[in-house]
């Protein structure tokens, strides 16, 4: 890994040269290089927390002064509790993965020694923008290492010291293995970002990480495909024949687990038959957990009849805006969804109009005792990753088994979900031969067989 200051078109041509060797590279020899940036990593832990230590001191001031939001400010800290530890684990993960590339998923005999065979390969270079999380340097480099892509990282200017410390410890270690240096480059230079995405001759894919107006801002601006998600708006349901111990702990495990991840939970969608029954006692976890509830009408009305004074006079009326709002903090909206007598789905297509319609398509979840419902509820929300009886907070590369991720994609394209490995490759075709020429074929010619082939 470099530390560049380069201009971005000289950044970007460095890795795209550096690109075509790092994909010849035998998985021992990127393995090789992903144990030695682990154990650097590990051995400048005090180097790196003291680098991160000076990014927060001004990113506190700038949160204080209005300058920086709170939820960036989280997502800076490398000190919390077992973030160092898992950003070494998540290096281990990848190390322990399977080769990505070259995997054959199609073989297919087209004629007598005219074999076809369809296998991964590295999509190129990678342009990874990001906003604080310094570990985001150490996830990127070890998937990019092991999926043989090269990358460009660019952070933001909240994160300066932890940057520099991480990559010039990674570095320095890529320099003892066959990894160019150059096929991983945090750039340095200031105003880099727009001047990158213009530059898809060098450039494959861009992958933002960070607030709603950098993400738009790639969409808007890139002249490659652009790889993410702008929100993390996360909807939950909880159905009428929902266990209430299991909502409450679900519910609150999608809040409060990490309420800056952009797979926390942001509105509770209750169906009108548990009004009374099952949200009091997750207003009650939720409330004691300092949670701002953000009620409509109706679900206000029940929580006023069985929570205490002091806890009711804590509510709030919801807004239409609440309910389209990624709060990124201790708020949660709740809206009542109605159901009708001559419908035994109503309830449920109300909660998946609601998350189509106010939703991000990134994480969405029901709780209810029937599968059948919960297969209607998913199969009509258009989300990434739907989840039955469990926390949107197990949507992460990590949780996957991916080892890590690169970030969560709401795109409809060849990769959604947490991206790890395998959405960093894609597909080319091989095509063995002993001399055959398409004009033997066709129309008085020779036919061809198409037969499939076992693969290898």
């Amino acid at each position: 890994m470099s530390l560049t200051n380069a201009s971005p078109e000289q950044a970007a041509r460095a890795a795209k040269v550096s690109s075509r060797t790092l994909a010849t590279l035998p998985i021992n020899a990127r393995n090789f290089a992903l144990n030695a940036v682990h154990d650097a990593l590990a051995a400048a832990r005090d180097d790196i927390l003291a680098a991160n230590t000076r990014d927060l001191e001004l990113a506190k001031k700038s949160a204080a002064s209005g300058e920086l939001s709170l939820s960036i400010l989280k997502r800076l800290d490398l000190s919390r509790k077992g973030e160092f530890d898992d950003m070494l684990q998540g290096i281990k993960d990848v190390l322990d993965l399977e080769d990505p590339v070259g995997r054959v998923d199609l073989r297919t005999e087209l004629d007598d020694g005219l074999v076809l065979q369809r296998q991964t390969c590295p999509i190129g270079v990678l342009l990874i923008i990001f906003e604080a999380r310094p570990e985001v340097i150490a996830n990127i480099a070890s998937l990019a290492i092991k999926s043989a892509n090269a990358a460009i990282l660019k952070g933001g200017k909240e994160s300066t010291e932890s940057f520099k410390a991480i990559s010039t410890v990674i570095s320095k270690a890529l320099a003892g293995t066959e990894v160019p240096n150059d096929s991983i480059q945090l750039v340095t230079t200031r105003d880099a970002v727009d001047p990158l995405l213009e530059l898809s001759q060098y450039i494959d894919l861009v992958i933002p990480r960070g607030s709603n107006e950098l993400v738009r801002h790639c969409q808007r601006k890139a002249h490659m495909p652009v790889l993410g998600h702008a929100d993390g708006l996360c909807n939950l349901y909880i159905h009428s024949d929902a266990d209430k111990d299991m909502a409450v702990d679900v519910v609150v495990d999608s809040k409060t687990d990490y309420p800056a991840a952009c797979n926390a939970l942001e509105t509770l969608l209750v169906h009108e038959d548990v009004l009374e029954s099952i949200l009091p006692a997750v207003a009650e976890a939720l409330i004691a957990r300092d949670v701002a509830l953000r009620c409509d009408e109706r679900s206000k009305a029940a929580l006023n009849k069985h929570l205490s004074r002091d806890k009711a006079s804590l509510l709030q009326d919801a807004t239409d805006a609440d309910y389209s709002t990624e709060f990124l903090d201790l708020i949660l909206a709740i809206r009542t969804i109605n159901s009708t007598p001559d419908s035994s789905h109503s309830a449920v297509d109300a909660a998946v109009d609601h998350v189509n319609t106010h939703g991000s398509h990134h994480t969405d979840a029901i709780v209810t005792a029937s599968k059948s419902v919960a297969d209607r509820y998913c199969n009509g929300i258009d989300s990434a990753c739907k989840f039955w009886n469990c926390s949107t907070r197990f949507c992460d590369g990590m949780r996957f088994g991916f080892g890590t991720e690169v970030g969560i994609s709401t795109n409809k394209v060849h990769a959604r979900g947490p991206v790890g490995l395998e959405g960093l490759m894609i597909h080319e075709y091989r095509l063995s031969g002993s001399g055959q020429g398409a004009a033997m074929y066709g129309s008085g010619g020779k036919q061809y067989k198409h037969k499939k082939l076992p693969l290898i």
